[in-house]
């Protein structure tokens, strides 16, 4: 199986040795994305804010690998404080698909330079012109549901 890293300017740099994404085997996984503007490096202050640019964060590295939020199937969201809890919801709930992802949400998590949230995810590549299976599977293997 090939991975290929994806990279976009549209996102922070990693804060350390990763890629922003992986693409491997039909799918683009995502590292935790903060709300980090990566113009200015700046972290916006609130949760609603910074989960709203990490948001903006990941559908830019989406982007950089061929997929969009529609695409999403998995999300992880790691925040600081559990009694942010429903301001991340409704920030959150405007920026998935219907329906939304599969998702995971630990709370009272630090992390690091006094963020707030990281939302890791995972994509499934859209089907490519001419590829049978959807998000470029060469198992194969043909899911019915």
């Amino acid at each position: 199986m090939t991975r290929e890293a994806i990279s976009s300017e549209g996102a922070p740099a990693a804060l350390g040795p990763y890629s922003q994404a992986i693409i491997a085997g039909g799918f683009v996984f995502c590292s935790g994305m903060a709300g980090i503007d990566p113009a200015t490096g700046a972290i916006p202050e609130g949760i609603e804010a910074q989960t709203e640019q990490a948001l903006l964060n990941l559908a830019a590295v989406l982007a950089a690998a061929g997929a969009s939020m529609a695409d999403l199937v998995k999300t992880t969201i790691f925040y600081a404080d559990v009694n942010d809890f429903e301001k991340l919801n409704a920030v959150y709930a405007r920026h998935m698909p219907d329906p939304p992802p599969a998702r995971s949400a630990p709370a009272n998590v630090r992390l690091p330079r006094g963020l707030l949230v990281s939302i890791e995810a995972v994509a499934v590549l859209p089907p490519q012109d001419g590829d049978p299976f959807e998000g470029g599977n060469q198992s194969g293997v043909i899911i019915e549901a």
